[in-house]
Parts: structure tokens; C-alpha cells; sequence
């Protein structure tokens, strides 16, 4: 893979992908600048060339893993487990070899998911137990001062003289 988008003699490249500054990979994938160069140091978005100035310089393909890496993400899965993937398919070649370890992944994900969810259904029966014995406390606490209430809002009795 060429590393630079000019020959050694300064012609252009014979390559016609699309070339993109950090800025403008930012731009299609909601990316900071920070991030990206994160991801590339952590070995997430191997070989960005760079131009002769060493700028970075990207093409569909590093945006494509960026869009991967975000939906990988957003599926709950770590930076070391995207790496783990990245290495798989940089060692086997196989886009067949990362998939099945992805499945495995997502797999123990969706069944932490189901964990958690058990565990949040369990959390709101008891939240909604406990607001009817609130509800009831409020209730009773209601009936014991309405005839405080109502003898604080009547005029004194006078007694009668005998």
C-alpha cells in the first residue's frame, strides 16, 4: 500500500479514491478529530497514508471502519473487543473468521442485555410496590388528621350557663 499520495518523483498517485483531510472525516462520521487519531493510535484504523507534509490523509475505506467501529460502539462493544476484531481479520484475512467472532461477542452482549433488563423489570415491581404502600401510608395519614382539620376549623363551643 502507498503510505504517501505522491510518487517519489512528485507525480500524482495512480489511485482515484477520494482523499479526505481529519476535518472532513469528521464531518461524514460525527467524529472528533481527537477520536480518530485515537482510534489510529490504538491500531483500530491501520494504514492511513499520510501526504508529503505528513498530513493524514483518508479514503472511503478508513471512513467505512469508522462507521464500523461506531456501530460496534453502539452496540455496547468495547474498544478492546473491536481491537480483538481488528486483529482477527488483519491475521486471518477472513471477514468469515471476525464475523463469527463478532456473533459470539454480540451473543454474550445480548445475554448481559437480558440480564439487566430481568434485573430492571424486577426493579420497577418493587418501585411500584412501594409506592402503593406510600400511596397507602398517605392515605391513612390523611384519615388521621381530616378531624383534626375540621375541629380547628370550627368556632370554640361557649358553655352554657346553668
Amino acid at each position: 500500500m502507498n503510505w504517501q499520495t505522491t510518487t517519489p518523483l512528485g507525480q500524482p498517485s495512480l489511485e482515484s479514491a477520494p482523499e479526505w483531510s481529519i476535518g472532513e472525516v469528521c464531518e461524514q462520521t460525527g467524529l472528533s478529530p481527537r477520536t480518530v487519531r485515537y482510534y489510529e493510535e490504538l491500531g483500530l484504523l491501520p494504514g492511513v497514508r499520510r501526504r508529503q507534509g505528513g498530513r493524514r490523509v483518508y479514503g472511503p475505506d478508513e471512513c467505512e471502519r469508522l462507521r464500523f467501529i461506531q456501530r460496534l460502539k453502539a452496540l455496547g462493544l468495547s474498544l478492546q473487543e473491536i481491537k480483538e476484531l481488528n486483529e482477527l481479520y488483519a491475521l486471518e484475512g477472513s471477514t468469515r473468521t471476525m464475523l463469527k467472532r463478532l456473533d459470539a461477542v454480540l451473543e454474550g452482549h445480548v445475554s448481559g442485555l437480558d440480564a439487566r433488563i430481568a434485573e430492571l423489570v424486577d426493579l420497577r415491581d418493587e418501585m411500584m410496590r412501594y409506592r402503593a404502600r406510600v400511596a397507602s401510608r398517605l392515605d391513612s395519614a390523611a384519615r388521621l388528621t381530616e378531624p383534626l382539620r375540621e375541629n380547628s376549623t370550627r368556632p370554640p363551643r361557649r358553655k352554657e350557663a346553668q
